[in-house]
């Protein structure tokens, strides 16, 4: 399994941008995708997943701003974040599992390299 995240960059406070997790060899239709963050000097912190059957969860620090999706034609999933804060700068991390979604690091075995976000002020 391959997951390959994009869509990074710099962004000012109050700005949008979506990020996407392209994942390949797997069954992309029961695949469930999870999206972390980790900024300098702090636990990786759990930001939103979505189920294989569309059923999604938020981090309570993103709630109400982002929102998660999956395009199972483009074995793709999407985070679309809005109103960013100069605190949501951290390098963004999908991960995957065949098990289902939880809230949970350790229960991803699949891990994308990352993708840097920087709000600035």
């Amino acid at each position: 399994v391959q997951l390959q995240a994009s869509g990074g960059g710099l962004a000012q406070t109050g700005a949008s941008l979506r990020l996407s997790c392209a994942a390949s060899g797997v069954s992309f239709s029961g695949y469930s995708v999870a999206w972390f963050r980790q900024s300098p000097g702090k636990e990786r912190e759990f930001v939103a997943a979505i189920a294989w059957k569309g059923i999604t969860y938020y981090g309570d620090s993103v709630k109400g701003r982002c929102t998660i999706s999956r395009d199972n034609a483009k074995n793709t999933v999407y985070l679309e974040m809005d109103s960013l804060r100069p605190e949501d700068t951290a390098v963004y991390y999908c991960a995957g599992s065949d098990r289902g979604a939880t809230i949970l690091r350790a229960w991803y075995e699949d891990w994308g390299q990352g993708t840097l976000v920087t709000v600035s002020s």
